[in-house]
């Protein structure tokens, strides 16, 4: 499966705030959206699921294993999402359904796309929970998402995004809001299940240490045009334009450095 994006433009109020964008994400690859808040970054991802908000306007080609998304009806969308194409978004907090509780909400996605029971879609949530690493997922999928830390939303987020074993996972910023321990281990934890499932990888980062770790190919954003396209190694070592190289220094004042991964 592979997605094809061509020329993307998106309009709100009349301004455009996505200018042109193409990139394309081929089957089993991990592709990196870089760039600072408001470059249009997950816009983009949004446009992909026809998720953008209300009075917005999109133009171009997003295609599909083929078949263009851009323009179908959300009914005939709807069975792309979480079937095919699975997303996590930045803050669980947005993406989560405070009244009711994770496990519920792990199964209706299982539900939706699958012909299990409900019983059986409890079953294979409890599996979900337990294979992103939530603490005693027995009893955790009768929680509501209050009762548990960032980093555990965000694991029920991802066993979410997951349950129907997509060919391609968009995570938007998924760590941004956790610290930089949990951070890592969430990073570890995505990696290792894209690794295991052999989908395609579309990570959305400002963070050029984080996109190091999981991409490799990167498409540099800035207000809503591509700046720059190429080999994750190449944007790192011989970075071409002005917007990368910043990126560049803001992730070696960390302690990540050029060619170091584990930071």
């Amino acid at each position: 499966m592979s997605l094809i994006v061509e020329d993307l433009s998106i309009e709100i109020g009349g301004r455009r705030v996505v200018d042109g964008v193409s990139f394309e994400v081929p089957d089993g690859a991990r592709l990196g959206i870089i760039g600072e808040s408001g470059s249009g970054k997950s816009l983009t991802a949004l446009a992909i699921l026809g998720l953008l908000p209300d009075g917005a306007t999109a133009s171009g080609s997003i295609r599909w294993n083929g078949t263009e998304l851009l323009g179908m009806p959300d009914r005939r969308l709807a069975r792309f999402r979480g079937d095919d194409i699975g997303i996590v978004f930045q803050e669980p907090r947005t993406a989560l359904n405070p009244i009711r509780t994770v496990g519920r909400q792990i199964s209706e996605s299982i539900r939706i796309h699958t012909a299990a029971t409900r019983r059986e879609a409890r079953a294979r949530a409890i599996e979900e929970a337990r294979r992103v690493h939530l603490p005693e997922p027995e009893s955790t999928v009768a929680k509501y998402p209050h009762q548990l830390s960032g980093g555990q939303r965000q694991r029920v987020a991802l066993a979410m995004a997951l349950a129907c074993r997509p060919q391609l996972l968009i995570a938007d910023e998924p760590t941004t809001a956790l610290d930089v321990t949990i951070q890592a281990e969430v990073l570890r934890l995505l990696l290792s299940l894209v690794e295991e499932e052999g989908m395609s990888l579309m990570f959305i980062t400002h963070d050029l240490a984080v996109l190091a770790q999981v991409a490799t190919h990167g498409v540099v954003l800035e207000n809503g045009r591509i700046m720059e396209n190429g080999p994750v190694s190449t944007l790192l070592s011989t970075p071409s334009s002005p917007v990368t190289q910043a990126l560049l220094r803001d992730a070696t004042a960390t302690l990540w450095r050029p060619g170091r991964t584990d930071a």
